[in-house]
C-alpha cells in the first residue's frame, strides 16, 4: 500500500518543509493556492492603428467597418476593438485605416509576441474614463434585452429529463473560479453522482460561453472511455448550469501526493500509462486536453485513474492542425505556448512529463529553492522564464529508464518530444520505461492497480480535502436583477441525457 506514512510530509518540500499535524491538514504556513492553481485563458489581443482587437462571437447581425460586408460564420467570427467597439472581419483587421476613437481608457497591459499578437494578462475588460460611447454606425442597434426566462420555458414538454428537484444535495467536494462541485443523489435510483454547478452570470463573456459548450461536448465524448470522467446529464435554471457527472470517490492525485511525497516507479508508471491512454483517446477524436495536473487526475474506488475537468479543451483538431490560445495552469504550460507558437497535441505530452516528474521526484521540475523568500522569483513571469530557459535536472535516485522518459516528455522542442514524432503514441508504448505494461489489458482495466483507496462506503469522503467537505451545502437564492441581465438564448440546447446511463438506470 502506498500513501500510508506515519510521518506524511508536504510534497512541495522546498516551500513547506514542515510536517502536518494529521493527514489532510495543512503544514504550518502552508498556502494551498500555491499548488492548487487553477487554469485560465490569457486573452489574445491584436493591435492595429491604435485599436486593440479581440476575437468575438456575434449573436446578431454585425457588419465589418472596413468592407461593409456582414460578419458571419460559426464560433468567434470577427474582431472587436475593446476600446472603441469597432467590428471587423478577422481578414480585415490589419487593413483598418480608421484610428481608434476612444482616447481616454485605462492602461491595458499588453505584451507583443513574435507574430505581432499580444497577450492581455489578468485584466479581462477595459473601462473607459470618457463619456458613454455612442453606438457605431457600422452596426445595427442592439435589440431590447429578452424577458426573464421561467424554468418551465427552459425545459418544455417531453424534452425535460432532469431538474434540480430530482437530486438530493449531500456535500461540497470541490470548488473553482467558476464552479462548485457537489456530491448528490438521484432520488429515483439512489445512485450517487457529482454535480458541477456554474453560475450563468459568471460565463456571459463570449469565450466563457464557448468553453462551457466545449466542456459539455468533451464530457459526452469522454463517457465512452474507462479513464475519463463521463457525463450523466445536463440541465439548467435561469441562473445556473448543471453538469451531472460520474462520482469518482478515491480523491485526486494531489490529495494523495500530499501524504506520500513521492511514488515508487512502479506506481508512477501505472498512472502515467493510464493517463497516456486517456490522452491518446482524446487526441484521436481531435481534442487537446490542455489542463493535465495532479488536481485533475482522480482515483476511482479500485485505484484506476480518471481525468476530469474539460474546460480548457480544444475541439476539432485534425492531424496537422494547430491552435494558438495562451492557456493552462502556469506550472504545466509547455514552452511552445509561452513562446507564442502554434501548437497541437504536443502540449499534453509535456504536461504528462511534468506530472510524471512530480510523482517520481515529489516536487515540480521548476521549483526553485528559497523562491518564497524572494518576491521577484515568486511570480508567473519568473516561472515562465524558468520553464523556457532552465535545464531540467533529473534526480539521481531515479532509474535510467525513468530519467529517459522524463527527458523525452520534457524536451523543450515539441518536434523531438516523446509522443510527437512520426510514430506518435507508439513511441510512448514502446519506450523502455513502459516495457512491463500490458497495454491491451491495461485499457480493459484488467491490470490490478498498485494502490486501492481506503473507503468505508459509497459516500465516504475521506479522500477529499476538508476545506471543501466542511462547507455548507446550499445554493444561494436567485437574484432576479442578475437573471434579467442574462441572455438565456446563449444556453439554448444545453440540456442533455446520456442514453447509456439512462438505460442502465431503467434496469435498476
Amino acid at each position: 500500500m502506498i500513501f500510508l506514512s506515519s510521518h506524511p510530509i508536504c510534497w512541495l518540500n522546498l516551500l513547506f518543509p514542515n510536517v502536518p499535524p494529521a493527514p489532510g491538514m495543512p503544514c504550518a504556513g502552508e498556502d494551498r493556492s500555491i499548488y492548487r492553481r487553477g487554469a485560465r485563458r490569457w486573452r489574445k489581443l491584436y493591435r492595429v492603428n491604435g485599436h486593440i482587437f479581440q476575437a468575438k462571437r456575434f449573436n446578431r447581425r454585425a457588419f465589418c467597418a472596413f468592407c461593409q460586408d456582414r460578419i458571419w460564420g460559426l464560433g468567434r467570427q470577427g474582431f472587436k476593438c475593446i476600446q472603441c467597439k469597432l467590428l471587423v472581419h478577422k481578414k480585415c483587421h490589419k487593413l483598418v485605416q480608421k484610428p481608434c476613437s476612444n482616447e481616454h481608457v485605462d492602461p491595458v497591459e499588453v505584451k507583443d509576441d513574435a507574430n505581432g499578437e499580444s497577450t492581455l494578462g489578468r485584466a479581462s475588460s477595459v473601462r473607459s474614463r470618457a463619456e458613454p460611447e455612442p453606438p457605431l454606425p457600422e452596426t445595427p442597434p442592439a435589440p431590447a434585452p429578452p424577458a426573464p426566462v421561467r424554468p418551465e420555458d427552459l425545459e418544455p414538454g417531453s424534452q425535460r429529463q432532469y431538474s434540480l428537484e430530482d437530486f438530493e444535495l449531500i456535500r461540497v467536494i470541490g470548488r473553482g473560479s467558476y464552479a462548485k462541485v457537489l456530491m448528490v443523489e438521484l432520488k429515483r435510483t439512489k445512485r450517487v453522482y457529482a454535480m458541477k454547478v456554474i453560475k450563468k452570470a459568471l460565463v456571459t463573456d463570449d469565450e466563457d460561453i464557448d468553453w462551457v459548450q466545449t466542456e459539455k461536448h468533451v464530457f459526452e465524448t469522454a463517457s465512452n472511455h474507462p479513464f475519463l470522467v463521463g457525463l450523466h446529464s445536463c440541465f439548467q435554471t435561469p441562473s445556473r448550469l448543471f453538469f451531472v457527472i460520474e462520482f469518482v470517490r478515491g480523491g485526486d492525485l494531489m490529495f494523495h501526493m500530499q501524504r506520500q511525497r513521492r511514488l515508487p516507479e512502479e506506481h508512477a508508471r501505472f498512472y502515467a500509462a493510464e493517463i497516456s491512454l486517456a490522452l491518446h483517446f482524446l487526441h484521436e477524436r481531435g481534442v487537446i486536453y490542455r489542463d493535465l495536473k495532479l488536481d485533475n487526475v482522480l482515483l476511482d474506488h479500485e485505484g484506476h485513474i480518471k481525468l476530469t475537468d474539460y474546460g480548457m479543451c480544444k475541439e476539432g483538431v485534425r492531424p496537422g492542425d494547430t491552435t494558438s490560445t495562451f492557456c493552462g495552469t502556469p506550472n504545466y504550460i509547455a514552452p511552445e505556448i509561452l513562446r507564442g507558437e502554434e501548437y497541437g497535441f504536443s502540449v499534453d505530452w509535456w504536461a504528462l512529463g511534468v506530472l510524471t516528474y512530480e510523482m517520481l521526484a515529489g516536487r515540480s521540475p521548476f521549483d526553485i529553492a528559497q523562491a518564497a523568500d524572494n518576491p521577484d522569483q515568486n511570480t508567473e513571469d519568473y516561472l515562465f522564464q524558468v520553464i523556457l530557459e532552465k535545464t531540467i535536472r533529473i534526480p539521481r535516485s531515479l532509474s535510467v529508464k525513468a530519467a529517459s522518459v522524463l527527458k523525452g516528455f520534457l524536451n523543450k522542442n515539441p518536434v523531438e518530444r516523446l509522443g510527437c514524432g512520426e510514430n506518435g503514441f507508439l513511441d510512448i508504448v514502446n519506450h523502455p520505461f513502459f516495457k512491463s505494461i500490458e497495454w491491451e489489458m491495461l485499457e480493459q482495466k484488467q491490470v490490478v492497480p498498485p494502490f486501492k483507496p481506503r473507503l468505508e462506503g459509497e459516500r465516504d469522503l475521506a479522500n477529499f480535502p476538508p476545506e471543501f467537505t466542511d462547507e455548507p451545502v446550499h445554493l444561494t437564492p436567485d437574484n432576479d436583477t442578475v437573471i434579467a441581465d442574462i441572455d438565456q438564448s446563449e444556453f439554448e440546447g444545453f440540456e442533455y441525457v446520456n442514453p447509456l446511463l439512462m438505460s442502465l438506470e431503467d434496469c435498476v
